[in-house]
């Protein structure tokens, strides 16, 4: 199951992922997908704010991974796979592990990392949109509690 959204412009990126941010509970998974540029950061910042992450929230993309404490009550982790090549490197960061401690993972270029993670997850598809600015988010849910949620319309629409 999937819903499509346009967004004209950064700040509705930034609304469709503080409307996603209070469906998140401990152990959830979020993979962005997407070209350079096309909102992925921006995204898990907004996500990152709405949950009430106090720190600058910047892409890992040299230290490939970010914790940060919530006052949702569980840690973000922000994972930024664009350079990892092999699979074990994304098992390295033990991911799985901090999923059963509580945590929530998003991870950009999450289509490297999917293998290494469980099953349910939030896959968020981003490309450029028509007009200057503008995106497309594809957001498909997997697994019973996403499809779920999905369904509900959460984001404000019903799929």
């Amino acid at each position: 199951m999937s819903v499509t959204l346009d967004c004209p412009d950064s700040a509705a990126t930034r609304a469709v992922a503080a409307r996603l941010a209070p469906a998140l509970r401990s152990g959830d998974v979020v993979l962005l997908e997407g070209d350079l540029g096309t909102g992925k950061t921006t995204f898990t910042q907004a996500l990152a704010a709405a949950l009430g992450v106090e720190r600058a929230v910047t892409s890992p993309t040299f230290t490939l991974m970010n914790i940060h404490p919530t006052k949702a009550g569980f840690d973000l982790v922000h994972v930024d796979a664009y350079r990892m090549e092999r699979l074990s490197e994304v098992v390295e960061l033990a991911l799985p592990e901090l999923l059963d401690d509580g945590a929530v993972v998003v991870v950009e270029w999450g289509e490297r990392a999917a293998p290494a993670l469980p099953g349910d997850r939030m896959v968020i598809r981003f490309e450029y949109g028509p007009g200057e600015g503008s995106r497309r988010l594809t957001i498909e849910a997997v697994g019973a509690r996403w499809e779920a949620l999905e369904a509900s319309g959460f984001l404000g629409v019903r799929a």
